[in-house]
């Protein structure tokens, strides 16, 4: 059977024949041995069709579609016309040899061409890779080298450009330095009530908060200045005048020692520092909640913003959370506990090695999780013992195996009863999971889902303590899908208004514009002006002369309807000449009559 190898190199497709080689004698050991050299190996394998790239985003493109699994149509155009047809009902007489299993499974699911992977195909393809400069004979020394540097760094770039969980990066390193940040302001604050206790020493009793007592030591500075004038200032800063009042008391009888205008310089500048902290945390937060509403709404709306980055950033990214099922959701965070569980595992050993009757190698290992209990399969010498973990801790400290890890941080664990909270830790990991999964693989980002997973756990705490039935998990899902539904066409039919308006405002600035225009015209022709003026001069003239032959019409007995008519159509006429020929005409008349 003839063998066809295709290597996929950084300037094209090649394919090459390998020739003599018997099915028998196909020893891998042989072809590592004579790989290295050219002159044996070129006699086996010869190239047999090379199609370089179009460009560098070509090639690109095909190496991001190999490194997945898939066949593009430039590969498909290369293997069906230099590879011998394969016709429907009879077993080829060739087959191709890969370096992947995925993109053989393709190519011979889509092109029925058999395709084969194993050692030997790659230690053949090894050789190609290692002499391909020589088989093609159009590339010259260094350019192989230059399209492999190339496309290397633009494949790396793609891949961290498009990776699906660099927003969960932000994320991870957002929750990373929140849980930072609050260590180090709560030592901070200890240092600064350490710190400046040693002047003020009652002002620790009278103010707990951190933030504010570094706000108060800053504003208040030396003790012997505080006087009752400044308890306004005092109030605005504390939040409570008699709180303020009672800080200037407490002033004016403090039994602490004086500090000089240099320590108490140093005390102000460190609280201003932890004051900072503070401030720059708050703003840390909103921009973890915003990250949180974008990257995972319903897991937000459903545990809460810093408990699902904390599961996130745990789990490693968005994607490794929903592939997590929720029996590992439920425990994620408490891996200290469980590796209690291994050391008292591996404290019972000897036991169970006496009750063997020798002394064996044992190893244990996590097999599976059940509803009450975490089992380990203990593999002695081929023969599996399965022991429940919580007997070993009953053996030592009588408790029971973890039921919560991070999702302990959650409000539904606290607000439920002790006997119900491992119940409400499976729930609500078994709701988290759900959310998580909807959030990585959904297309449009909504928080319907979260809230109706939010109403099931606390129909189901209502369940545990007053014993009313919650609703089923198929009507909760179907009123979820028709209140995302709901939301989408509302916002569809705000956006068509908008766009109206907008067209609307176009018009009118178009039609300001025109205006404009006009205007512009109107005052650069001057020159059109004063014509316009000397015409209606004209005209007034002409008015003149009529109403002086309206009057002489009077005399002779006129009446004044015919003169107001002759006014209206003298009116109408614009030239000069029009209107003396039509006078003219109507003295006639009148003469007649």
């Amino acid at each position: 059977m003839a063998l066809f190898l295709l290597y996929e190199s950084a300037s094209g497709y090649a394919l090459f024949e390998a020739h003599g080689l018997d099915e028998i004698g196909q020893n891998t050991e042989a072809v590592r041995n004579s790989v290295s050299d050219l002159n044996r190996f070129g006699k086996v394998v010869k190239l047999r069709s090379f199609n370089p790239f179009t460009s560098a985003l070509d090639a690109l493109k095909q190496c991001n579609a190999i490194s997945e699994g898939l066949l593009t149509d430039e590969l498909r155009t290369v293997l069906e016309t230099n590879l011998p047809k394969v016709k429907e009902g009879k077993k080829s007489k060739f087959s191709l040899g890969v370096s992947d299993p995925k993109i053989g499974s393709q190519i011979a699911e889509v092109t029925k061409i058999p395709c084969q992977s194993n050692e030997f195909v790659s230690e053949l393809l090894r050789g190609v890779r290692l002499h391909f400069d020589k088989f093609v004979g159009d590339l010259k020394t260094g350019d192989l080298e230059k399209a492999q540097l190339g496309l290397g760094h633009s494949y790396s770039r793609a891949k961290v450009k498009f990776n699906v969980n660099r927003v969960d990066n932000m994320v991870i390193q957002a929750i990373f330095l929140l849980d930072t940040l609050d260590k180090d302001i709560n030592s901070f604050s200890m240092r600064v009530r350490e710190w400046y206790s040693w002047h003020f020493p009652e002002l620790v009793k009278i103010v707990n908060d951190n933030y504010l007592y570094a706000k108060v030591a800053k504003f208040i500075e030396d003790k012997a200045k505080l006087a009752e004038d400044k308890i306004p200032e005092l109030t605005d800063i504390v939040g409570d005048e008699d709180k303020a009042k009672e800080i200037v008391e407490a002033a004016k009888a403090s039994m602490g020692q004086d500090l000089s205008p240099v320590d108490l310089i140093n005390v102000h500048q460190f609280a201003q520092r932890v004051m900072d902290l503070s401030e720059y945390r708050r703003k840390l937060y909103d921009y973890l909640v915003a990250k949180m509403n974008d990257i995972a709404p319903n897991l937000a709306s459903l545990i809460g913003e810093v408990v699902g980055a904390r599961l996130i950033s745990h789990a490693g990214s968005l994607t490794n959370l929903a592939k997590c099922p929720s029996s590992t959701l439920q425990i994620l965070g408490a891996e200290k506990a469980l590796f209690r569980f291994l050391s008292l595992l591996v404290s019972f050993l000897p036991s169970w090695n006496g009750l063997l009757g020798h002394r064996r190698r044992i190893r244990p290992f996590l097999c599976c999780k059940t509803e009450n209990s975490l089992l380990f399969t203990i593999v002695v010498s081929g023969t599996a013992v399965k022991t429940s973990l919580h007997v070993f801790r009953a053996l030592k400290t009588r408790g029971n195996t973890p039921k919560y890890g991070l999702i302990f941080h959650s409000s539904f664990i606290g607000r439920a009863s002790a006997k119900n909270k491992g119940r409400m830790a499976r729930y609500l990991a078994n709701k988290c999971s759900i959310a998580s999964r909807i959030d990585c693989f959904s297309e449009r980002g909504t928080t319907a889902f979260g809230e109706k997973l939010r109403e099931q756990v606390e129909e189901r705490l209502d369940f545990y303590d007053k014993g009313v039935a919650p609703r089923k998990n198929i009507d909760v899902m179907k009123s979820a899908i028709e209140s995302a539904d709901n939301k989408d066409m509302e916002m569809e039919t705000e956006e068509v208004p908008v766009e109206a308006s907008g067209k609307k405002a176009k018009k009118k600035k178009q039609k300001a514009a025109d205006e404009g225009d006009d205007m512009a015209v109107e005052t650069t022709n001057g020159d059109a002006l004063e014509d316009q003026k000397s015409e209606k001069k004209k005209k007034k003239k002409e008015k003149r002369k009529l109403d002086q032959e309206a009057e002489q019409n009077v005399i002779n007995g006129v009446a004044d309807g015919e003169v107001k008519k002759k006014k209206k159509k003298d009116k109408k006429d614009e030239n000069g000449e029009m209107v003396e020929a039509a006078s003219e005409t109507k003295k006639k008349k009148k003469s007649k009559s």
